[in-house]
């Protein structure tokens, strides 16, 4: 029986949003590094040594995106299958693209991090691997989207079979895109200024950027509120706008923090932020449905077991993933003491 949750809705939920909230962290130092990196114009290009560490760095961002991105995919296909599915049938051929697109830029970033022929070349596998990314987030905002709105399912449906449909009203996406664009770069540019901290030409770009980008996500924020139409009235009764204001206090409290180099804390509020805006996406997708469909109806057959093994799983993990940060940034700061070090002597 698929019309059933093997957990409780507002667990099934909560797991959703904080698994979504992890897998933006590693996309926004990803994809955010990306633009960061081309962004901040950094004293000698890709040669400069905090660049050369971020483009090491990428494969294994891209590895950390992809692994947690499965889980809030599968949590939201628990519950919005239904429309999850066969929005991604309308636009099926840019659906199956995406993991096409993922494995290009995947490899792309891979050359750039071991190619031998100079910057030059790397620049090119990196806007390659940006291409790919873009097209990936481009799709996953139409999508999306268009699960929200079952009838321009069945409109665009019936209008054409061939998988090659695009949600045709952009105003209804882009600035959700280029929300969770802004977004990134914002983190991209946290991400910049924590690893060159040692470096004031490196810790003033990601400063700017972090900056700018907060001010920048908040503006396609906003924007991407007011277009909500007939759905902004009933979200501002929700519980979304609570989790909406926090999302907004945290980001805006986050950016006098890092300018103060308190960047733990900085970072602790960037994730309140962040995940503050993933709960409020949330409910307006649920705002949306109304009238199509309803999760609360779902039944509920619990397997707690499984979700047990889950949970152990995803301690263990995020308990290894925090040790492999540390690791790496008492690494990284190492490596920079000592660069400049040498820098002092020659």
């Amino acid at each position: 029986d698929y019309d059933v949750l093997p957990a409780p809705l507002w667990l099934v939920t909560l797991l959703h949003v904080l698994t979504l909230t992890l897998h933006f962290a590693a996309m926004g130092c990803l994809f955010g590094g990306l633009l960061a990196l081309f962004a901040a114009r950094l004293p000698g290009g890709l040669e400069n040594p905090n660049a050369r560490r971020l483009v090491k760095l990428f494969p294994t961002l891209m590895a950390a995106t992809v692994t947690l991105g499965v889980a809030p995919l599968l949590f939201a296909q628990l519950v919005y299958g239904k429309v999850l599915y066969s929005a991604a049938i309308v636009s099926g051929w840019f659906w199956l693209g995406v993991p096409m697109a993922a494995m290009l830029a995947y490899a792309c970033l891979y050359a750039a991090a071991f190619t031998k022929r100079g910057p030059a070349r790397v620049r090119v596998w990196l806007l390659l691997a940006l291409a790919g990314l873009v097209f990936v987030s481009v799709t996953y905002s139409s999508v999306f989207s268009l699960a929200e709105r079952p009838e321009a399912q069945k409109t665009h449906y019936a209008g054409d079979t061939s998988g090659m449909v695009w949600l045709p009203d952009v105003g209804a996406w882009i600035f959700r895109w280029l929300h969770m664009l802004t977004g990134a770069l914002t983190v991209g540019g946290f991400f910049l200024g924590v690893l060159g901290r040692k470096d004031e030409a490196a810790w003033a770009k990601g400063k700017l950027l972090f900056t700018l980008g907060t001010g920048a996500a908040f503006v396609t924020g906003m924007i991407y509120l007011l277009t909500l139409g007939d759905v902004l009235a009933p979200f501002m009764r929700s519980a979304g706008i609570y989790s909406l204001t926090v999302g907004i206090l945290a980001a805006v409290v986050a950016v006098p923090l890092y300018l103060m180099r308190k960047l733990v804390w900085s970072g602790v509020a960037l994730g309140l932020g962040v995940m503050g805006m993933v709960h409020a996406r949330h409910v307006v997708r649920d705002v949306r449905l109304e009238g199509h469909f309803d999760a609360k109806a779902i039944g509920v057959d619990p397997q707690w077991a499984v979700f047990a093994l889950f949970a152990v799983c995803l301690v263990i993990a995020l308990g290894a993933v925090a040790w492999m940060l540390r690791v790496f940034f008492k690494t990284c700061l190492l490596y920079t003491s000592d660069a400049a070090d040498e820098g002092v002597e020659g």
